[in-house]
C-alpha cells in the first residue's frame, strides 16, 4: 500500500514563532525568580506593534518590554523593512493575576503535595513516537524541521546573505507498506532581499539547505522542489501576517501524523496538563519505541480541572507490537505516574527552558537536551514485557 503525509515548519522568525518565543520568555524569566509562578500569556505582533496580554500570579519582576525587544532582535528583526524592528516596535502589556477559582482546584500557592497537584485545566493530550528517523519521530516533520533551521543558520552565518527571517518549509514524503520510501515534494518559502532572481534562490537553496539535510537516499531524479512558488518573498515578519500564540500546534508536535487535543504549549506554566501532560505522553511514546516494543506508538491521557488522577490513559501501537495493547496499557500504568504534580517532579518543568522549546519543534530535539526526550526507561519497559 502507497500513500504521502506533508508536514511542514516554519523558521523562529515567523510571526506565530515570534509570538511563541516571546510568550516562552515571559515565562521562563518568571520561573528563574518564581518556580511555583502560575502563568498563561499571549502573544500577538503585526506591523510595529506586539501585543503580550495574559494571566500572571507570581512574586518575580520582570520587565516583558525587554524580552519581547530581544526576542524580535535574535530572531533578525534588526530593521523594520524586514517586518517589524525589534528597537523601535510598540509594546503593549496587559497582565492580572489569574482567576482564583482556577488556583483553587490546582493547589495552594508555593504549599504543594506533588501528589495532589490537580491539573489545571480539562482537555485531551496525545504523546507519539515512530522508528521512522533516528529522532524517533515521524519522517515528514524531522525532514522539515531540518530544513527550517538550516535555512535560519544560512541566514545567521552569512552564507546566504540575501535571506531574511521569514520562512517556511513543508515536506511531502512517500510510504509503501508502512515504511519510509522517499521523498516526494520539498517546498521553501524564504523572505528574502529585494532584487533577488528566483532562478538563484532555487539553486542555492536546493543545494545549501535542502541538500545539505536530508536524506540523499530518499532523493531521486522524480524529487519536486520547490522555492518561493509566488516568485517573491521580500514583504514577510509581521508586516506581512499577524503573528498569534498557539497557531502552530502541528508543526509544534507531530506534524500531523498522531492526534492533538487542540491545546497549544507556549506562555504556560507546567500545571497546564496542556504542555506538561503532552510532554509526558511523548516521554512514554519515545520510551515504548525506544525500548523495542512497537514501531509506532501513540500516547493518549484526558484529565479533569483540579483532578490529579487522569479521566483516562491509553496506548495505541497500530498494530506493530508484538506486546498487545491491554497488555502495554497495564505496563505503562505501573511504570509511569500521570498526575500532574508528579510529572512536574519528574521532569523537573518548573525550570526555566521553555522558550528554546518555541521553534523548531517541541519533540525530536538533538540540539536540546529535554527532559521528556530521555529514554531512561526503556530498560524497565523491557523488564516488565519479559
Amino acid at each position: 500500500m502507497r500513500y504521502f503525509l506533508t508536514s511542514e515548519s516554519v523558521t523562529e522568525g515567523h510571526p506565530d514563532k515570534l509570538a511563541d518565543q516571546i510568550s516562552d520568555g515571559v515565562l521562563d524569566e518568571i520561573l528563574r525568580q518564581d518556580p511555583y509562578a502560575r502563568v498563561a500569556v499571549e502573544s500577538l505582533l503585526t506591523t510595529g506593534q506586539v501585543v503580550v496580554a495574559g494571566e500572571v500570579t507570581t512574586k518575580a519582576y520582570i520587565d516583558v518590554q525587554n524580552i519581547v525587544r530581544g526576542v524580535l532582535k535574535e530572531a533578525g528583526y534588526v530593521k523594520s523593512e524586514y517586518g517589524i524592528d525589534g528597537d523601535s516596535c510598540g509594546v503593549l502589556v496587559s497582565l492580572h493575576e489569574q482567576s482564583p477559582d482556577i488556583a483553587l482546584g490546582v493547589s495552594g500557592y508555593r504549599k504543594e503535595r506533588p501528589e495532589a497537584v490537580g491539573a489545571g485545566d480539562q482537555g485531551m493530550m496525545f504523546g507519539y513516537a515512530s522508528d521512522e528517523t533516528p529522532e524517533l519521530m515521524p519522517a515528514p516533520i524531522a525532514f522539515a524541521h531540518r530544513v527550517t533551521r538550516r535555512l535560519a543558520q544560512a541566514r545567521k552565518s552569512g552564507e546566504i546573505k540575501y535571506l531574511r527571517p521569514d520562512g517556511k518549509s513543508q515536506v511531502t514524503v512517500e510510504y509503501e507498506n508502512g515504511s519510509v520510501k522517499r521523498i516526494h515534494t520539498v517546498l521553501v518559502s524564504a523572505q528574502h532581499a529585494p532584487g533577488v532572481s528566483i532562478a538563484k534562490m532555487k539553486r542555492d537553496i536546493v543545494k545549501k539547505i535542502i541538500k545539505k539535510v536530508l536524506p540523499k537516499k530518499l532523493i531521486d531524479s522524480k524529487t519536486k522542489f520547490l522555492v518561493n512558488p509566488t516568485g517573491r518573498f521580500v514583504i514577510g515578519g509581521p508586516a506581512g501576517d499577524t503573528g498569534l500564540t498557539g497557531r502552530k500546534i502541528i508543526v509544534d508536535t507531530y506534524g500531523g501524523a498522531g492526534a492533538h487535543g487542540g491545546g497549544a504549549f507556549s506562555g504556560k506554566d507546567p500545571t497546564k496538563v496542556d504542555r506538561s501532560a503532552s510532554y509526558y505522553a511523548r516521554y512514554v511514546a519515545k520510551n515504548i519505541v525506544a525500548a523495542g516494543l512497537a514501531k509506532k506508538v501513540e500516547v493518549k491521557v484526558a484529565y479533569a480541572i483540579g483532578v490529579p488522577e487522569p479521566l483516562m490513559v491509553d496506548v495505541d501501537d497500530f498494530g506493530t507490537s508484538d506486546v498487545g495493547r491491554e497488555k502495554l496499557v497495564r505496563i505503562v500504568k505501573k511504570i509511569f505516574d500521570f498526575r500532574p504534580g508528579m510529572i512536574i517532579k519528574e521532569l523537573r518543568l518548573r525550570r526555566p527552558i521553555y522558550k528554546q522549546t518555541a521553534a523548531y519543534g517541541h519533540f525530536g530535539r538533538t540540539d536540546l537536551d529535554l527532559p521528556w526526550e530521555r529514554i531512561n526507561k526503556a530498560a524497565a519497559l523491557r523488564r516488565y514485557v519479559s
